[in-house]
């Protein structure tokens, strides 16, 4: 029996004003989500090519999920239980959900970011045994170099920091340890028995309750400052289910993601490029000159 395998990625494109909807942040602006939106726009068609051609070379399906009438839906479903979300919101709970919809047709799963691009030929199912728990990058350093006290941290919503104290506050509520991870799903490779062990929408209604709960808490254990910036992320949960549910995990490595944001390089041993910063030209130009 062979192996069964996907990967996917998934393009909506979100209105600027939904990116980061009331967040308090300075830097959470239209302004700068309107860069995001334009970049996917012009390298719209490479973007896809690029996974087309690594899911052919490598002999996997690849699935593009737009904006269609399947997301409509589950938007809509969605909105109507949890109003609260922004356009971003749902859009990453909806990455989640495709895990579960492919799930039941796949073995093992690479999901790519619309900004993670293959710039290898060697296969990430090969170069990792998704039998010994699911891939994720986490961001913890970012957490544990931040140098200022508690009360003068000054963050985005989207911050690792955020999420870090939002996962934590989730599992202290709810009689666990507080250690916890700071995940990044921009790549998730898993394999169907773990998708299912993390059991991401069970009792989803009552996760989102406790979010809601610790966003409204006064005087509870967390200073204001970290409280305005919880909000009703995927990574957030998806760490908080890691910990409940006892799913194993592999970190993925800078090679295989490689978190390219200000330092406008990329290392010629990378694999998957996750351009945070949006600077595509650069990917391209990489992928050309070790790829031909």
């Amino acid at each position: 029996m062979s192996m069964k395998r996907a990967i996917y990625s998934i393009y909506i494109d979100v209105p600027a004003k939904e990116h980061y909807g009331k967040s308090k942040h300075r830097k959470d602006t239209a302004e700068k989500a309107i860069i995001t939106v334009n970049a996917f726009k012009k390298h719209y068609k490479r973007l896809i090519e690029s996974k087309r051609n690594y899911a052919d070379t490598i002999g996997a399906t690849f699935i593009m999920f737009e904006y269609d009438n399947r997301y409509q839906t589950f938007e809509k479903n969605l909105l109507k239980d949890f109003p609260e979300l922004t356009g971003y919101e749902v859009v990453n709970f909806y990455k989640i959900h495709l895990l579960y919809q492919l799930a039941k047709e796949y073995d093992e799963i690479l999901y790519l970011d619309f900004d993670a691009v293959p710039v290898t030929k060697d296969s990430f199912f090969d170069a990792w045994d998704l039998s010994k728990g699911i891939c994720v990058y986490n961001n913890n350093a970012i957490v544990y170099n931040e140098k200022k006290s508690i009360e003068k941290i000054n963050h985005s919503i989207r911050s690792p920091l955020a999420k870090y104290y939002n996962t934590q506050a989730m599992l202290i509520a709810t009689g666990h340890k507080p250690d916890n991870d700071v995940i990044n799903t921009g790549i998730i490779g898993a394999r169907k028995e773990d998708i299912l062990k993390l059991n991401f929408f069970g009792k989803f209604k009552g996760t989102m309750d406790l979010m809601t709960e610790l966003r409204n808490e006064k005087d509870g254990m967390y200073p204001q400052n970290i409280v305005d910036i919880f909000r009703y992320d995927n990574e957030t949960i998806f760490a908080y289910k890691i910990k409940t549910n006892n799913v194993n995990i592999q970190w993925l490595d800078h090679q295989w993601h490689y978190f390219f944001d200000r330092q406008h390089f990329i290392p010629k041993e990378t694999k998957i490029v996750h351009a945070v910063c949006k600077d595509f030209d650069v990917v391209w130009r990489y992928d050309e000159k070790y790829n031909l």
